[in-house]
């Protein structure tokens, strides 16, 4: 087994990566949001394979939670991975800080979450869209819910191949990023919401980061209660 260290490490590294794929490219890759999309699904996989068979590559405090509430690791463990991921987000957002700077960029909303106001003109002429408070708590809560059922399916060890497991879940979050990034900028990560606010200069990224905290962590425990209960094949424990 594993010791925490090693699950720690591998959790800081991959979390750290994620906000370097997804973030940087939509900081710097000017690829619109299928680009964008693809950069954080295509990061996901990568880490899948890379350091799954260190820490799961969970990458993200919803899906440590959602795995917690399904039964599959310890409230301690969740706690470290927790740990792990908002600091290697948060060291992932400042070197895309400090390269931003360094190319003389203005930072501006520096890829964070939001709705509503937080999406200026300029925002809505690229293609964003104002929601409320509940359309964005909505959205996040329920495609969250989605990403943790498709990885508690992939993973399950009684019946999934897990060969392909990574593969499905980032194109299950390719998918997710193309239904809301024009929403509310695609958190379902608090991790990667918390990063990129820290850093950013819209002057609601601070105060609307509650929203990209709790919804995901609201949809991923009830996927760990549901994939519970679906799954349960008769002789599960009550």
């Amino acid at each position: 087994m594993m010791k925490l260290c090693n699950k720690f490490a591998a959790e800081f590294f991959g979390t750290a990566v994620l906000v370097l794929g997804g973030c940087g490219t939509a900081l710097f890759g000017h690829v619109g949001f299928l680009g964008v999309s693809l950069a954080f699904g295509l990061t996901i996989v990568a880490a899948a394979y890379g350091i799954g068979h260190i820490s799961g590559a969970h990458l993200n405090p919803a899906v440590s939670l959602g795995v917690f509430v399904n039964g599959r690791m310890s409230a301690k463990e969740m706690l470290w991975y927790w740990c792990a991921q908002v600091l290697g987000a948060i060291a992932a957002a400042a070197i895309l800080f400090g390269i931003a700077k360094s190319a003389g960029m203005q930072i501006g909303t520096f890829a964070a979450n939001g709705y509503g106001e937080f999406f200026g003109q300029a925002d809505l002429a690229a293609g964003y869209l104002q929601t409320n408070v509940w359309g964005a708590f909505a959205v996040e809560a329920v495609l969250t819910f989605v990403f943790l059922m498709v990885i508690l399916g992939v993973t399950d060890s009684k019946h999934a191949n897990g060969a392909f497991g990574g593969l499905a879940i980032g194109l299950t979050l390719t998918l997710i990023h193309l239904i809301s990034i024009p929403l509310t900028n695609t958190s379902v990560n608090p991790a990667r919401s918390i990063s990129q606010a820290l850093f950013s200069e819209n002057a609601l990224a601070l105060p609307q980061l509650w929203l990209f905290i709790v919804a995901p962590m609201v949809g991923a425990a009830l996927a760990g209660l549901c994939y519970k209960c679906i799954a349960c094949d008769g002789n599960c424990k009550k």
